[in-house]
């Protein structure tokens, strides 16, 4: 069922949002040079897919977890997309394709080992990889590989269509959050 809603929210939502999302691509453009970010992340299964977003840093930063980026990295215009969490726009290409739900842990980069390891332990990739979930709604990010695999854990051992509309809900009013950015 959820996978249904998926389709069809991330459908309409490219068809709807498809003018805000070139706009964006433009200004992008101006910005870095390069408005389109692609990177591996560990999907379902632990297979590899192509994670897209709105670029937020500077074309040379180096691709490692968001929590071990310094501030200076992010650019002005970054800044503002990741505020409005516009940079994940481009994620409703995943979500259609299925290679991410709206709901699901937060996909991790394939130099996480100790994520990778904890998340493998409770059988998180067992399930999509998701735009938010229970712990970007509690503040939990990616520098607390053990405590994040434990709420993601338990996210999945609870997800239902109810809880998909609420962590869905709640991130939209402005209770979710991405990972953390080094002062």
């Amino acid at each position: 069922m959820i996978r249904i809603f998926d389709i069809i929210f991330s459908f309409f939502g490219l068809l709807i949002l498809s003018p805000i999302i070139f706009l964006l691509l433009i200004i992008g453009v101006f910005d870095t040079g390069s408005p389109q970010f692609r990177q591996e992340r560990v999907g379902i299964q632990q297979k590899p897919f192509q994670l897209l977003k709105f670029r937020s840093m500077h074309v040379n930063t180096q691709a490692v977890a968001t929590h071990l980026v310094q501030v200076s990295s992010i650019t002005k215009w970054g800044s503002f997309l990741r505020k409005s969490k516009l940079d994940e726009l481009p994620q409703l290409f995943n979500v259609f394709m299925g290679d991410m739900s709206f709901v699901g842990p937060r996909p991790n980069l394939f130099n996480q080992l100790e994520l990778i390891e904890e998340r493998a332990k409770r059988g998180v990739y067992s399930i999509r990889p998701g735009i938010t979930g229970l712990a970007q709604i509690n503040k939990i990010d990616m520098s607390t590989p053990q405590l994040l695999a434990e709420t993601d854990a338990k996210m999945i051992v609870h997800l239902n269509v109810w809880s998909y509309f609420k962590y869905i809900f709640l991130t939209l009013f402005g209770k979710g959050f991405g990972d953390r950015v080094r002062k």
